[in-house]
């Protein structure tokens, strides 16, 4: 165009405008909003991210890095995101990554374990896993101090944190067949189980914690016994045999029992973690425990085969004691054996509630004085047989008026109570007094008597047969024919049959003619004198 155009009227003029070197183009607004989105969700990202944990196991059995989840009552909490040896090489050390709402669980007693397949005191667990594969188990604990590095539990704890109910702490001389997580019964009720056991550190015991879920917990008193309930209680003792169990899982398992005393009043319940002693059975946990214990040995010379550590001490029908030890001593001076018993004799069961009156607690002089009476009246110690099943035996405190009188020699440390011989040493006495005098008969002069007798019978049998049989022998044959020749005649068509017969109907007209002319002479008395009238 020339000047001239551009001159002209009503043509616009072009005006340049220089292009802005910071003008952003529209292309480049989607890379940036990316970025952006990028940016917002890598910073919601971390803050979502919960904190990284690090768990102790003793096997890396059932754990993969980047598959294995960490869950809470089966929610997934977390992640494993790595799997290595500690430096040591004796544990396996598992990185995992937590979730954000996880932070507030990770306390000082948070426990984890790998959720696998489990048979363990009579439960199963972590059948699940057979199909979706093995995962981590946690339980949050109760307290206020953050942790982040844990050691995993070889086993899933018996109870969850919280569980209601309360701990309770059993010595025992052993543990039995008694497993984490064996059954305790009340009343053949399960009511808690078994939560850990450890040996005591001078290796003299067990001691055992158990957890007795509410409400079941209350009947826990400070009275309270426990015993093992565990497979199959068969006794053998004075009384017979006695087969007692709990339940088949306690046969199978093994478990606890608790009970309290029937006699006891007091019932307040027993605070946690009180500690109990665990009995071998129930017989044993229910035995009065005497607060006064007198002991005394008894000196007998008989066998005392039968008699057994914990055999009761019997006055006429009471248990007032029991055996604790049984010895032997060799008495150089009589040249002779005897079988030292020692037993606890506890005098409160021998006074009555009703008339005890405080009594109970007298002094021991005055005990003494009681046993010296009793003994010069006849008190005397004797074992006796219990039961003739078993061949057990007890001592018996009874009274022998006839006894001999002794004394009791109350210097010595442990006092020797005078004894009578049992029951069976009597029979025994008896049967050798027996035998002492059937030995004195001559029974050889006696057999020689016999003899002779028997030859002189034998004698006589032949004197017998030879001369007396004989004449016998014919008389009876003369009889027989007497008897033959009897039965002919007696037949009914014998002769003397036939003439009887006609006899007795002579007989029979004979008298009735008889009676006809007495008949006549009543009527005519005067025939007699004037003869018989013809009538008219």
């Amino acid at each position: 165009m020339n000047k001239d155009d551009q001159d002209a009227p009503g043509i616009p003029t072009a005006v340049v405008v220089k292009r802005s070197k910071w003008r952003i183009q529209l292309v480049w607004l989607v890379p940036l909003v990316a970025v952006l989105i990028a940016g917002w969700l890598a910073v919601q990202s971390i803050r979502q991210k919960g904190p990284t944990i690090t768990i102790s196991f003793t096997t890396g059995e059932g754990i993969e890095a980047g598959k294995t989840k960490i869950k809470f009552k089966n929610v997934d909490i977390g992640t494993i995101k790595s799997v290595a040896l500690s430096d040591d090489h004796k544990t396996v050390l598992a990185s995992a990554e937590m979730s954000r709402n996880a932070s507030s669980m990770l306390v000082d007693d948070t426990r984890f374990w790998v959720v696998r397949p489990r048979i363990s005191g009579g439960t199963v667990s972590g059948i699940g896993t057979l199909l979706s594969g093995s995962h981590i188990g946690m339980d949050v604990g109760t307290a206020q101090k953050e942790r982040r590095d844990f050691v995993g539990l070889e086993s899933p704890p018996v109870l969850a944190s919280g569980t209601p109910g309360r701990e309770f702490v059993l010595k025992s001389e052993n543990i039995g067949s008694l497993d984490i997580g064996s059954p305790v019964f009340f009343r053949r009720l399960q009511v808690g189980q078994i939560v850990s056991y450890a040996l005591d550190p001078d290796g003299a015991g067990m001691t055992l914690h158990v957890f007795v879920n509410a409400p079941y917990d209350k009947y826990v008193t400070s009275n309270t016994r426990f015993w093992h309930a565990s497979g199959v209680d068969v006794t053998l003792d004075t009384t017979g045999v006695k087969v007692n169990t709990e339940s088949l899982v306690s046969i199978l398992i093994g478990g606890l029992a608790f009970e309290n005393p029937p006699d006891t009043t007091n019932k307040i319940e027993a605070d946690a973690r009180r500690q109990y002693e665990l009995f071998a059975d129930r017989a044993e946990a229910m035995k009065q425990h005497d607060t006064i214990v007198d002991r005394y040995v008894l000196n007998f010379k008989e066998s005392v085969r039968g008699l057994a550590i914990g055999a009761p001490v019997d006055f006429r029908g009471i248990v007032i004691g029991e055996v604790t030890a049984i010895r032997t001593h060799f008495d150089l001076a009589g040249n002779e054996f005897s079988i030292p018993v020692e037993v606890s004799i506890f005098p409160e069961r021998l006074i009555s509630s009703d008339d005890s009156g405080g009594r109970v607690e007298q002094i021991p002089s005055e005990r003494k004085v009681v046993a010296d009476h009793l003994i010069s009246k006849g008190m005397r110690a004797q074992l006796r047989t219990a039961s003739l099943l078993t061949g057990q035996l007890y001592i018996a405190i009874d009274f022998f008026p006839a006894a001999p009188k002794v004394t009791v020699d109350w210097s010595k440390k442990t006092p020797q109570l005078p004894t009578v011989p049992g029951n069976l040493q009597g029979l025994q006495d008896s049967i050798t007094s027996l035998v002492a005098k059937l030995n004195k008969i001559p029974f050889e002069g006696i057999s020689q008597d016999l003899r002779k007798t028997l030859g002189d019978a034998s004698t006589l049998m032949n004197t017998i047969n030879t001369d007396v049989a004989p004449e016998a022998k014919a008389t009876l044959t003369e009889a027989r024919e007497a008897l033959t020749s009897a039965n002919r005649a007696l037949q009914s068509d014998s002769p003397l049959q036939q003439s009887t017969a006609e006899t007795m109907r002579e007989l029979s007209r004979t008298a009735a003619s008889f009676r006809s002319l007495a008949e006549y002479l009543e009527r005519h008395p005067e025939a007699l004198l004037r003869g018989k009238t013809e009538d008219k």
